[in-house]
């Protein structure tokens, strides 16, 4: 069942990565189910001005916003001092692996650190990734669900972001098992919405050579709609008996790359692309994998049979364990969300 709010009135709640997209969603989730004790952990250097306007919508809340860093250790206890649920967003999105790990697995390290003391704390929230898979040696279609493996070819997959949750998660676990620990463990698909631009077109296709590649085809994309995102979240910090759970986010009625290619292109504006067969551009990856060996690097092996197939390989993808233990179901339909984010995205393309 779900904790009612009113027990978890006078608890305090932290949320790392409030400013980010998810986390602001997640904030305002938060707020619209009651709970008004809430400290958000942001970077001095990042935009607050969505999770200020957002918290400025609920009176009578007790929001505290600190700004510091998770690679601080004073921060971190000052972050989590007296904190009952963690939710943790905050992660490294860029290209640099030190980089990825330091924002996405020591910043995690710290917080768990800070946290070790505290006879307060519920749950920690660790928000992953589907990236953290691995469908290698899956067939094309097969379904995609908390059990499959997770990829532990750093060097071959050649993803940065992937390699920083990965060891996340391993710390997560780690701590879980020699210190206690309470945890779930969330791996979002591909989330979008109104107030994240750029394209949602990254598992149907690539646009690296100056034309749109489009490579999914007729396989479903792991879409979910930021707010059912966001409720998923918050219900995996307050259900009961769920500790040590993952749990996929995906919505239902996930569309068909084709599908959404389509869609792009009606509601956004006409582009150029061109199909093309998912085993000839696992061969050009395959290529472009061994000349880079060969080059003994000289040509990055951004393009790799292990990111072909986590990308595009197609398969199926099951909401089924969130629905049956946090009794989630989408808040918005995919229908409905697709037509926001359209809106969205036109309204800002004429600026």
């Amino acid at each position: 069942m779900v904790i009612d709010s009113s027990d978890l009135k006078d608890s305090l709640i932290l949320v790392t990565g409030a400013n980010g997209f998810v986390g602001t969603r997640l904030v305002d989730c938060l707020l619209k189910n009651g709970f008004r004790n809430l400290r958000c952990f942001v970077r001095p250097s990042g935009n607050h001005e969505s999770l200020v306007l957002t918290i400025n919508n609920y009176s009578g809340a007790t929001i505290e916003i600190i700004k510091g860093n998770l690679l601080v250790k004073d921060d971190c206890k000052c972050a989590t001092k007296d904190v009952s649920i963690v939710y943790h967003l905050a992660a490294g999105t860029g290209k640099s692996f030190s980089g990825c790990v330091l924002d996405s697995a020591v910043t995690t390290r710290n917080l768990l650190d800070a946290l070790y003391s505290n006879t307060l704390l519920k749950r920690f929230v660790n928000v992953s990734s589907f990236s953290v898979y691995s469908n290698f040696k899956m067939c094309r279609g097969a379904l995609l669900d908390e059990t499959c493996p997770i990829d532990r070819n750093y060097r071959q997959r050649f993803d940065s972001y992937a390699f920083g949750k990965i060891k996340q998660e391993d710390i997560v676990f780690q701590y879980a098992r020699e210190r206690g620990i309470p945890y779930t463990i969330l791996r979002p698909g591909v989330v979008f919405g109104p107030g994240r631009g750029g394209t949602i077109l990254g598992r149907s296709g690539t646009d690296t050579f100056g034309f749109f590649m489009h490579i999914t085809g007729r396989h479903k994309i792991p879409l979910t709609y930021v707010d059912n995102c966001a409720d998923a979240i918050v219900r995996a910090g307050l259900v009961e008996g769920i500790d040590g759970e993952i749990f996929n986010v995906v919505d239902d009625d996930l569309p068909t790359s084709g599908a959404l290619v389509r869609a792009v292109k009606r509601n956004i504006g006409p582009f150029f692309s061109v199909r093309v067969p998912y085993h000839l551009f696992y061969i050009f990856c395959s290529v472009w994998e061994k000349y880079s060996t060969w080059s003994h690097g000289q040509l990055q092996p951004v393009f790799n049979r292990r990111m072909c197939a986590a990308s595009h390989k197609g398969n199926r993808f099951s909401n089924d364990k969130l629905k049956r233990l946090l009794g989630w179901k989408p808040i918005v339909p995919m229908d409905e969300a697709l037509k926001r984010y359209f809106s969205y995205m036109k309204k800002n393309k004429k600026k």
